[in-house]
């Protein structure tokens, strides 16, 4: 199974883009853990601009995640991508999510830090 983590913040819609492709596009079971940055001074400086990002385990990034042929490629490069729902994406084809994550962590409201909106 792999173990993947997001760096989100509530109401990031280009997060919950990035979240509906990568349960398309990913094969396997995969474990997301969603990682709040408001709740983080030092989060907010390193991810404030970026979310969504999306870590592997061996902690490389993904930025722009919610870009589907970024994710693919991203994907790919570690062998996680299911080739058939690519193909389908590309072709133009809506793709619903087929397995999401095997635990899926509770979204979680900040405790009375700012938003990004």
């Amino acid at each position: 199974m792999t173990h993947l983590t997001l760096y989100t913040t509530l109401g990031c819609h280009l997060c919950e883009q990035l979240e509906a492709l990568l349960g398309a596009l990913h094969q396997g079971e995969y474990r997301l853990e969603r990682v709040e940055i408001s709740e983080s001074d030092a989060l907010m400086a390193r991810y404030g601009v970026r979310i969504p990002v999306l870590m592997d385990e061996a902690g490389e990034e993904l930025d722009l995640g919610f870009e589907a042929p970024r994710l693919a490629a991203w994907l790919a490069k570690r062998g996680w991508l299911d080739e058939a729902a690519w193909q389908r994406l590309e072709q133009g084809e809506a793709l619903e999510p087929v397995r999401g994550p095997a635990a899926p962590d509770a979204p979680r409201r900040p405790a009375g830090r700012r938003y990004l909106a």
